[in-house]
């Protein structure tokens, strides 16, 4: 399948999703037939490199993926984003990695652990000897497997994978937004990790370091995967304000339209938010799979610049539904009104914190200072 293809599928399961969307909130997971519909679409193999049943598509169509999804249910597009990227990120893997995990099919889902402080992997003989708790495991109710990061910080880690046996899940996920992404905890206790099953996620992609590229040719593995991590994440958060938009559209219409000048307004300016977070997120991941193409290196202030898009993305995203949700009236508060769940599933997604607005603003503000002036 194609890019205008598997959008067209995306596009067909918004209603299914919208019509899921409480009940998504109510189970605390994505509902089994939610995966399933995932799975049938052929979307989840959208991030799969070619050789285990992905469509020979970038990420950049992965988002354009979550764009649309994240308009009918925030959590199932948060999911479905993570769980297409985590099948992009398998490609970094070594080959014996890649086969023990699309052994069981190319429709394998994985979730996962970032936090490096959640445990500890010691080395042992063939790997690690991994113990630890790694909280926010979005989508983990549906995953055979489980990658984990262990490591003293996010620059010195390691990604681990571990199949379903190895580790548990501890029912944690009590949230007021994203409700139906179960973004549990994982434990695990003493398991042993083989060398084959991890990576050193910031030597990935990097020059010298090549081997997804070298296995897959697929050009978003010439670009350094922590460069490309993240945008996962933004994507679906650009797809909910879309929704919240579409929502407060048609609401709109039913108010006559003597009454509806300050409205029209906040829509006017909330769709241009939104319009302006999808397109900066269209030209950045382009300007990197371009770089990529031509061989060309990433330099460190592009990548400040890179993540403080990223969290600028959100920004403009939290601000276009804040707006629209002041202007909703009474009504937009119950639980019924499908605006007040955008409201919700927006903020709590923009409080991951590869995200965080101060932290990306102020490494790009010491790296811009740093780098000095364009020349």
């Amino acid at each position: 399948m194609d890019r205008d293809e598997l959008l067209r599928r995306a596009v067909e399961l918004v209603p299914a999703l919208r019509e899921r969307a409480a009940r998504t909130e109510e189970l605390r997971q994505v509902p089994p037939e939610t995966v399933k519909d995932f799975i049938s679409s052929g979307l989840l193999r959208t991030g799969n490199p070619a050789r285990y049943g992905g469509h020979g598509v970038d990420l950049d169509t992965v988002h354009e993926i979550a764009w649309e999804l994240g308009r009918g249910c925030g959590s199932s597009a948060w999911c479905c984003s993570l769980w297409m990227t985590h099948n992009w990120w398998l490609g970094h893997f070594p080959r014996e990695m890649q086969e023990e995990y699309f052994a069981s099919g190319p429709d394998t889902i994985f979730s996962s652990g970032l936090d490096p402080l959640g445990g500890t992997a010691r080395p042992v003989t063939g790997g690690f000897r991994v113990t630890g708790r790694w909280s926010y495991s979005s989508g983990c109710d549906a995953a055979r497997w489980a990658m984990v990061s262990c490591g003293q910080s996010r620059e010195r880690a390691m990604w681990l994978m571990l199949p379903r046996d190895d580790y548990q899940i501890a029912d944690t996920w009590f949230a007021s937004g994203l409700r139906g992404s179960g973004s549990k905890d994982l434990v695990v206790e003493d398991a042993f990790v083989p060398a084959h099953r991890g990576i050193d996620p910031n030597r990935a992609g990097e020059p010298g370091e090549t081997s997804g590229w070298d296995l897959h040719r697929r050009l978003g593995y010439r670009v350094p995967l922590r460069t490309m991590a993240g945008w996962d994440l933004a994507a679906p958060i650009i797809g909910m304000a879309q929704g919240a938009v579409d929502e407060f559209t048609k609401r709109l219409a039913s108010v006559p339209a003597g009454d509806a000048t300050a409205l029209r307004l906040r829509l006017a300016e909330a769709s241009a938010e939104v319009d302006a977070a999808r397109t900066l997120q269209r030209h950045d991941i382009r300007e990197l799979l371009d770089k990529a193409a031509h061989g060309e290196g990433v330099t460190a202030l592009e990548r400040a610049r890179y993540r403080r898009d990223k969290a600028y993305v959100v920004r403009l995203c939290v601000n276009a539904v804040n707006r629209l949700f002041e202007a909703a009236g009474a009504r937009a508060v119950l639980e019924s009104h499908p605006l007040q769940r955008f409201h919700r599933d927006v903020h709590t997604a923009s409080h991951h914190g590869g995200l965080s607005w101060d932290a990306a603003a102020d490494f790009y503000g010491r790296q811009a200072a740093e780098s000095g002036p364009p020349r």
